[in-house]
């Protein structure tokens, strides 16, 4: 550590939360927190900023740090002739939006992690993502760009070259971030079905999902797209590409056949070989895929998927009082070798050897290679990552047992492989406690109750009580973004208030518990104060007062996670039902047609905000629930469990005067809103009335038919 007394000239990672911050702390790089301290010295010693955006999780990151950010001599090139700043993009994803898009614009791609080079005010002048250390298969090797860098900067004719560049990738910037559009207008009509014929037009028929090539993402917005549109009326063979695209899902190497949950994507077009990093989201969103594909398929499958992923998120994600960890790390030490160095994918992959020894049964070891693939062959020293490679009907056959035989020889193997996967040396976790991410998990949590089993409510119920004591000023009403070991920080960004309301709003239709819907409208308030710009029509993803960056941007497109945007205006057009007022509503439609050129043009790329401006075209279906709230008829729960409803909008209520008197209360309503308005219990029973765009069916008693009404 350097005895100087500018605190830019030692690494002051070591002060950070982020476990990614904290796992560059002891490089040799005097690395920097983005802070005032570090950018007020770019400008006091006139160098450039060398920004290195990654996250605890991202493989290359590792290598980069690895080559580059532990080498004494590129250490010394980037403490010299640059501040050198490192930002957790998970904790700052404002700043990772500014400069990758302005990454994806010039290189036509992006990553991470993502290396920016800026002026000392901020302005990019030279962008990309991972580099070599030495010259690489036409990539410039780090130490040689440093070096040209350094030079052209100190040169004052390359450096004015420089400085124009930077200005015209911020006018950039700002032209994709922050434009509006031209005039206001609608959406095109039937959006949901273009969006299908356009998912169904791309989908890969012959290994599932979409895209010829790898890697292949999860796209869970094109999913629920496909399952409204067939709801709608929509060709059949929307659901088939529903069913190729989660059975394939399910069924290779994306999903932990031993553990549950999902990696982040797979690197080929088969799905073979994922990227093993797990992260909170992807466990949130795939999931909630697969219970909307439960329901309008039927396939036990996925139920059972979904129960193994939440499974796995509660017992390796969880805090013990109720939050959710944010990802678990694609590498680890082998199992063979646990001084070693990390491998991507050892704590995952199987060799037959290695099977044998985990599973005492001989036959039962044979069943599981034979239909996990697990041959020696493959490209981890000989180790396989599981994937269904036969059916079930194939075992039965090759090892001339009945089918029950076979099933229970693959459960018995598959628990005797989770115990001794247990003793491996396990991948990292990055345990800051995101409110974004969580209120994702709340949601598919909620949902779950709702289809599955109801003790998910509760654990819902658990993360969002963390939330709200942690992270949430009941006082100011507003939200901080990350806790992390009771240090708490960040002003929420959008997608933390849009992903948390929903959550609460899903708990409230899960729970009949007005004090969630409570709280989902306070986030619908604030979001509208402090993220809504009346003139520009929009919501922004940083709230108004907070930093100011080179651009203020926005987020209309799904990116690894559901569009703020899109999410923010599916849960205002919600709870516009709820209020005395159109504010929530009058938002919401002035974002959709601020917006209607991009998403009518491109609904696949805008999913959420396309899903969400079919609620708005087609109205949702407002199921109001008026009985005892805390023991509702059995034949409802089960109707609610099995039947696929897009667009569906529970509303419990209470039976009795005076509970419905302490609703209104809770809720500071005077009078009842819209959707509980009238809508009395008929002949003293729990009656249902099902209701879209200001027409609803009779009293009814039976949700069955109530939901017949509603589809017709």
């Amino acid at each position: 550590m350097s005895d100087s007394p500018d605190p830019t000239r030692r690494n002051r990672l070591d002060e950070a939360q982020s476990p990614y911050l904290r796992q560059h702390a002891e490089n040799p790089v005097h690395w920097q927190p983005w802070d005032e301290t570090a950018l007020d010295a770019a400008k006091e010693r006139n160098v450039p900023i060398f920004l290195s955006i990654g996250y605890a999780a991202c493989h290359w990151c590792h290598v980069m740090e690895e080559e580059s950010f532990e080498d004494e001599a590129i250490a010394d090139l980037l403490n010299e002739h640059f501040v050198p700043i490192k930002v957790d993009r998970e904790e700052r994803p404002d700043i990772d939006s500014v400069y990758m898009s302005i990454c994806q614009q010039v290189t036509g791609g992006g990553g991470w992690p993502l290396s920016a080079w800026l002026t000392p005010d901020g302005e990019p002048f030279y962008v990309g993502t991972y580099f070599p250390p030495e010259e690489k298969r036409g990539q410039p090797g780090f130490a040689d760009l440093l070096r040209d860098l350094s030079n052209s900067w100190a040169d004052p004719e390359q450096r004015a070259e420089m400085e124009n560049r930077a200005r015209q990738w911020t006018d950039a910037i700002e032209s994709d971030l922050e434009a509006t559009g031209g005039q206001p207008g609608d959406p095109d009509e039937d959006l949901i079905q273009t969006a299908a014929t356009v998912a169904h037009r791309g989908a890969d028929r012959q290994h599932g999902g979409w895209g010829s090539g790898g890697p292949k993402f999860p796209q869970t917005g094109r999913i629920h797209a496909l399952l409204r549109a067939h709801s709608d009326g929509g060709q059949d063979d929307y659901l088939a590409v529903v069913e190729e695209t989660l059975d394939v899902m399910a069924d290779r190497g994306l999903y932990d056949h031993v553990g549950g949950g999902f990696h982040r994507y797979a690197t080929d077009p088969q799905w073979a070989v994922p990227h093993f990093e797990k992260m909170l989201y992807d466990n949130a969103e795939i999931p909630r895929a697969f219970l909307a594909g439960y329901q309008a398929i039927g396939s036990e499958r996925y139920a059972s998927v979904v129960r193994e992923t939440f499974e796995f998120v509660q017992r390796e994600l969880q805090h013990p009082d109720g939050g959710f960890f944010s990802t678990l790390d694609a590498v680890s030490r082998p199992p063979d070798d646990p001084e070693g160095d990390t491998e991507e994918g050892a704590f995952y992959v199987w060799t037959p050897e290695q099977a044998h020894a985990a599973i005492d049964d001989e036959t039962a070891a044979e069943v599981f290679c034979s239909y996990y693939g697990v041959d020696g062959k493959g490209g981890f020293d000989g180790g396989r990552v599981l994937a269904v490679r036969k059916p079930v009907g194939a075992l039965v056959e090759e090892f001339e047992m009945d089918e029950a035989e076979a099933l229970s020889h693959l459960q018995t193997a598959l628990n005797q492989a989770f115990e001794a996967r247990e003793s491996r040396p396990r991948p990292a976790r990055d345990e800051k406690i995101l409110a974004g991410w969580n209120g994702l998990m709340i949601s598919t949590l909620a949902e779950g109750a709702i289809v599955l089993d109801d003790a998910y409510a509760d654990v819902a119920a658990d993360a969002l009580g963390f939330v709200r004591e942690h992270l949430w000023n009941d006082d100011a009403k507003r939200l901080q973004r990350r806790f992390k070991d009771g240090d708490v920080a960040i002003d929420g960004y959008l997608e933390d208030y849009a992903f948390l309301g929903r959550g609460a709003l899903n708990l409230f239709e899960a729970t009949a518990d007005v004090e969630y819907l409570a709280f989902a409208r306070d986030l619908a308030t604030a979001i509208c104060e402090a993220f809504w710009d009346e003139s520009e029509g929009t919501l922004y993803f940083t709230p108004t007062g907070g930093e100011s960056l080179v651009a203020r941007p926005q987020e209309l497109t799904d990116q690894s996670t559901p569009s703020s945007t899109g999410v923010a205006v599916e849960l205002l057009l919600s709870l516009s039902h709820f209020v005395d007022d159109d504010r929530f509503e009058s938002v919401a439609e002035s974002v959709i047609q601020t917006h209607a050129d991009r998403i009518s043009s491109n609904p696949l790329q805008h999913a959420s905000l396309t899903l969400a401006t079919d609620t708005y075209q087609q109205g949702a279906l407002e199921l109001t629930l008026v009985g005892d709230t805390g023991d509702p008829p059995g034949e409802w729960l089960t109707t609610l469990a099995e039947t696929y409803v897009p667009r569906r909008l529970v509303a419990w209520r209470p039976a009795a005067d005076e509970g419905f008197s302490e609703w209104l209360a809770s809720l500071d309503l005077d009078e009842a809103p819209p959707i509980w308005a009238g809508r009395d219990p008929a002949d003293g029973d729990p009656t249902v009335y099902a209701c879209r765009n200001f027409a609803c069916s009779p009293p009814k008693h039976d949700l069955e038919a109530a939901l017949t009404w509603g589809q017709n």
